[in-house]
């Protein structure tokens, strides 16, 4: 159960001027490597109304300079965390490739025009899926959930499928972004960016942590 890390390292003068091209290089080279199973999800974390830490993965659908962007059912177990903490965190584990990436800040929902441009792309099972999951809600059983499932199918017929109203997605604007690269003898590499500015005018500090 114990192995060592010598895949790759980072430094102060390896690592990009910012995150965001930082991250991009790292996410591509996730993508471009058969080993990384789902590049792009993440495990995101929230707090709920008792103060209870609660995580499940997402998959990432947009990365630019905004932060990172997922979509769900904002009326499930992470939607009401959010609204009633924006703030959350989650981290890629590209674990073949002995790295992480750690992003934290403020959420808040994106508009319904990006939503829309999102869901149109989705396969149709997964559009339908959509109206049919009461995500997070207890369900009878898997034939109750395939009937809500027949019911939407019928629903639409042949029509295309919007999004549902409380279905949409989230934008985390990242305060803090930490890289993480394995090194031999637990001594691993992390450096953080972290906001020091303002939202209208960030400024970020890079920063070495202790592994």
């Amino acid at each position: 159960m114990r192995r060592n890390y010598d895949y790759g390292e980072l430094s102060e003068t390896t690592i990009a001027a910012d995150w965001l091209t930082q991250l991009r290089v790292w996410f591509d080279v996730a993508v471009g490597d058969p080993r990384v199973y789902e590049p792009n999800a993440v495990q995101l974390a929230t707090v709920a109304a008792d103060g209870h830490p609660s995580v499940r993965t997402v998959l990432v659908k947009a990365i630019d300079e905004r932060g990172i962007v997922f979509y769900t059912d904002q009326a499930s177990a992470k939607g009401r965390d959010l609204a009633l903490n924006p703030w959350a965190a989650v981290v890629f584990a590209w674990l073949p490739l002995e790295r992480q990436v750690r992003l934290s800040g403020p959420t808040e929902q994106v508009s319904r025009e990006e939503t829309a441009a999102y869901f149109a792309t989705r396969p149709r099972g997964s559009q339908v899926a959509a109206w049919a999951s009461p995500q997070s809600a207890l369900v009878a059983s898997r034939g109750a959930l395939q009937q809500f499932f027949d019911q939407a199918e019928s629903r639409f017929d042949q029509a295309p499928v919007p999004p549902p109203p409380a279905w949409g997605g989230y934008l985390l604007r990242p305060t803090e972004v930490e890289f993480w690269q394995g090194r031999e003898d637990r001594l691993h590499d992390r450096l953080r960016f972290r906001r020091s500015g303002s939202e209208s005018d960030p400024r970020w500090l890079l920063e070495r942590l202790a592994p």
